[in-house]
């Protein structure tokens, strides 16, 4: 969890840390111009003037090309959320598809579901008040109709889904090549 954590909150700081820059630049703009204006007013030929008009001048398009960086940023950080969802989405239906296609029990899917989740036997005896040996048989079960050796293999079958270049085949169309490809 803390590597998801800590990568949410780096995709965060970067539209912070361009917030906290386009605000230094809009002050500091705000300075320069009103400094130039002051400067242009007094006397419109100064090298001086000039030079500080140039500045300002830099200062605002820096400005304006922060805001447009920020706004991507933004823009960016939200598609990427939005296909965090979808994926987490197709991944819950692709395995409430391939358990109900693999035949498994009620308390067969919950123990499935609890053991890609990572919990250990212990825990998921723990959470659905059962013996060990009994999460420890319904496992055994879970993996034999998946036709898998085992929790890493079971884990990777559905960590396959998201590695697949093509996501829009159905579930059932995936199982049937998978099915055909261990044939």
């Amino acid at each position: 969890m803390t590597g998801k954590s800590s990568r949410a909150s780096g995709d965060r700081r970067q539209p912070l840390a361009l917030a906290a820059v386009l605000l230094l630049q809009g002050i500091a703009a705000v300075f320069f111009v009103g400094d130039a204006v002051g400067d242009m007013l007094l006397d419109p030929t100064s090298p001086e003037g000039m030079l500080e008009s140039l500045v300002a001048l830099a200062l605002v398009a820096g400005v304006v090309l922060s805001g447009l960086q920020l706004r991507a940023a933004l823009e960016r950080l939200a598609t990427q959320e939005r296909t965090l969802d979808t994926a987490r989405g197709k991944l819950s239906d692709v395995i409430a598809t391939q358990f109900q296609a693999w035949g498994l029990t009620p308390a067969e899917r919950d123990v499935g579901l609890l053991a890609l989740k990572g919990l250990d036997v212990s825990d998921i005896a723990a959470l659905r008040g059962a013996a060990q040996g009994t999460v420890r048989a319904q496992l055994t079960r879970i993996y034999a109709k998946a036709g898998v050796s085992g929790r890493a293999q079971f884990g990777a079958w559905f960590v396959e889904d998201l590695l697949e270049d093509d996501l829009t085949l159905a579930p059932n169309e995936k199982t049937a090549a998978r099915t055909a490809e261990r044939s």
